[in-house]
């Protein structure tokens, strides 16, 4: 009993430690995707929720009945065609990229905090993911253990540092007073977990697959959903209770920690810096079982390649790219959700569940 508890908590925070990254903790995520909806961006939040437990609990089942080992072929056997085909490449690339624009955030933040060298950044990141990662799964679980207990603490600290001493203002007639500066928060909040969970699946299938115990994963789904989701509250709260002057800062919750001392500041972007970390180990991870499934590489050798190749890669300017990727990644995860709702129905028909 002791053992499936701290095995459920552990792929909690898996689950938690996979989806914030350094975008949702910095609040820079949090204040594009809702806090600029205003006090309507906390039912966004809601709708989130939702989205992540269901589509978990469709995963797990479909991952553990078929003994899927990657989210290569996850998305192939739910969307078999040619969109799923667009589905996985892009789903690919999303995660390379993204394992490498962490690794050159990764230099950035510590060359411009603590005025080293950015590459110490990006290789102090590089052997400590791979260190991580050539533990395979245990790794995973390892060290979203120690970080999300960490993110949790930190956000919650200032958080309540914030309403101490914010009293004046904190209250929902002040909150609903504040305008917002977009409308369509509903499809913000479907875009946005549209991308987390299409991301989440490189971690969740080869879970599913291993650990092979539908109770512990179906519950760790449904607490890590929770906790991600009160993260994100308090995160949203403290943000909109700052409009205007968010918008004008690249790590708009360093804005608002920035009131309660260097001790909190550092605090904040130790966090940040921990949780790209989680991001990056969580995102090699996927492709690695992937390539692993694929071209039928170990995985060891796998992570090494990928970790090779991400490095260089670093160094290329990809805002542009991005922006174009990341809003159509959103778009197709939001078909791919619906065709996986569509085949877990079919399949439940079928097997009359």
């Amino acid at each position: 009993m002791k053992k499936y508890l701290s095995l459920t908590f552990q792929l909690a925070a898996v689950f938690i430690g996979t989806i914030v990254g350094a975008g949702l903790a910095s609040g820079e995520e949090i204040t594009l995707f809702f806090a600029k909806h205003g006090y309507k961006s906390f039912w966004g939040l809601l709708i989130c929720l939702i989205i992540y437990i269901t589509m978990g609990f469709i995963i797990i089942h479909i991952s553990i009945k078929y003994k899927l080992k990657s989210y290569n072929e996850f998305i192939r056997l739910v969307s078999p065609g040619f969109l799923g085909q667009v589905t996985d490449v892009i789903t690919s690339f999303f995660l390379l990229s993204g394992s490498a624009i962490i690794l050159a955030g990764s230099g950035a933040l510590l060359h411009q905090y603590f005025h080293i060298s950015k590459w110490i950044g990006i290789i102090l990141m590089s052997l400590l993911s791979l260190y991580i990662l050539l533990k395979g799964t245990e790794g995973l679980l390892e060290i979203n253990s120690f970080i999300v207990p960490c993110l949790i603490i930190i956000i919650t600290t200032i958080f309540i540092l914030f309403v101490a001493l914010s009293k004046d203002i904190v209250s929902v007639t002040y909150i609903k007073s504040i305008p917002s500066s977009k409308n369509n928060w509903f499809i913000s909040a479907l875009l946005y977990a549209g991308f987390n969970i299409i991301s989440c699946s490189g971690v969740l299938v080869p879970l599913s697959s291993e650990i092979r115990l539908k109770l512990p994963l179906k519950i760790a789904v449904i607490l890590g959903s929770i906790g991600l989701t009160i993260i994100a509250f308090m995160i949203n709260f403290m943000l909109i209770l700052n409009i205007p002057h968010i918008f004008k800062y690249d790590i708009p919750l360093l804005y608002i920690a920035n009131r309660f001392g260097t001790l909190v500041q550092i605090m904040l972007l130790c966090i940040m810096w921990l949780e790209m970390f989680s991001t990056e180990v969580s995102d090699i991870y996927s492709l690695g079982k992937t390539v692993e499934n694929v071209f039928k590489i170990s995985y060891k050798k796998s992570v090494i390649l990928i970790l090779l190749i991400a490095i260089p890669i670093s160094q290329f300017g990809f805002v542009n790219l991005i922006n174009y990727v990341y809003p159509a990644f959103g778009a197709i995860s939001l078909v791919f959700i619906v065709q996986c709702i569509i085949f877990y129905y079919k399949e439940c028909k079928k097997n009359k569940i």
